[in-house]
Parts: C-alpha cells; sequence; structure tokens
C-alpha cells in the first residue's frame, strides 16, 4: 500500500501541472464532436507515458543524467517541435468561429507523441522524480510503483479529455475553443522560451 501511494502521489505531482500535453488532450476533448474521436489523443499519451515510466524504472532512461550533450540535444529538438505545434494550433485559430478543423486522428497520434516522446522537461521529470525515486524498491513492489504510476496517467488522460468535452459542448459559438487554442500556443512558446534560456545558460 505504501508503494501504490507514493507512486500515485509522486505521477499526480508530474502530471497535474500546465503543460503542452494537458493542453492538447483537453483541447482535442474540447473540440472533438464526440468523446470516442479524442480517444486517439488519449491513448497516445498513456502509452508514451507508459513507456517513458517502464524506461525509467528499468533504468535505461538513466542515461540521459550522464550525457549533458544529449539532454541539450533535447531541449533544441523538442523547442522546434513545440513552436511547429505552437503555430500550427494558432493557424487553426484564425479559422473561423464554430467552423475550426478539427484534427484527424492520424494528426492527433503524431501530435500526441510529438508532445510526451520530444517534450525534455517531460522526459527529464520522468527520470529525476519516477525513475530515481524507484530505487529505493525491489522487484515486484517496483513493478507495482511503474504500474501504479502509468494508471494515474491514462486515468488523468481520460478524464481531462472529458472535462474538454463537456466545456465543448458548450461551446456553442466556437469562442471558448478560440480562445483557448490561442492560450495553448502561448503556453507553448513560453515553454520554448524557458527551454532555450535552459538551453543557453545550462
Amino acid at each position: 500500500m505504501e508503494v501504490v501511494i507514493h507512486a500515485v502521489v509522486l505521477a499526480f505531482g508530474l502530471i497535474l501541472p500546465l503543460g503542452v500535453q494537458n493542453v492538447f488532450i483537453f483541447n482535442q476533448g474540447m473540440r472533438q464532436r464526440r468523446y470516442i474521436h479524442a480517444l486517439p489523443a488519449v491513448i497516445t499519451a498513456g502509452v508514451s507515458d507508459t513507456l517513458l515510466i517502464g524506461a525509467a524504472v528499468g533504468g535505461v532512461s538513466l542515461i540521459l543524467l550522464q550525457w549533458p550533450l544529449l539532454a541539450n540535444v533535447m531541449y533544441a529538438v523538442g523547442s522546434l517541435f513545440l513552436l511547429y505545434m505552437a503555430w500550427s494550433i494558432w493557424r487553426s485559430s484564425e479559422s473561423v468561429e464554430g467552423s475550426q478543423t478539427v484534427m484527424s486522428a492520424g494528426r492527433q497520434i503524431a501530435f500526441a507523441a510529438s508532445v510526451s516522446l520530444l517534450n525534455p522537461h517531460a522526459l527529464l521529470d520522468t527520470v529525476a522524480v519516477i525513475g530515481t525515486s524507484s530505487l529505493q524498491y525491489e522487484g515486484v513492489e517496483r513493478i507495482y510503483f511503474a504500474l501504479t504510476a502509468a494508471a494515474v496517467s491514462w486515468i488523468w488522460f481520460l478524464g481531462l479529455a472529458g472535462a474538454g468535452r463537456v466545456i465543448g459542448r458548450t461551446d456553442r459559438t466556437g469562442r471558448i475553443s478560440l480562445v483557448f487554442n490561442r492560450f495553448s500556443a502561448v503556453v507553448m512558446v513560453g515553454l520554448v522560451c524557458m527551454m532555450l534560456w535552459k538551453l543557453i545558460y545550462s
């Protein structure tokens, strides 16, 4: 029980702060016409987090902590992807209110994978927090720790998309979606600035 509680607290601590992944999942829940249509993004984010947690707990991703140059490359590549996403979302918000383009399942998967696997903050946080904390457990306890942390991610993403869908139903004019898209783009640019700052002054 202590292992499960520990994993839940750490996972929620990592996933609750406003980030690109959360913004994107909520956005898809709000913009898709039905909840089920947002599942490609939700499933991709859940699978990505599960893979990252598995790698961190397994010790594979600890390589990132031993190679500072690799981390810098990740920050540079991640910044480019986030800028592209911010530009794409801002462009979509320029559509006529109420007629914004809805992402296809393929684009949802590609975007969700990029913000999950190419986001240096998510990668390094998972390694530093989940990976390091798991070292105090052995055998079955470490497996429980990893499974619990992954389950928290899945539950959170499913709920986040659901919350977005509830708000999307009340958005008859499309104005809420338009404002949220622009807010999402600004958040992404802000995160890019933070990553570039770390890259330059690290």
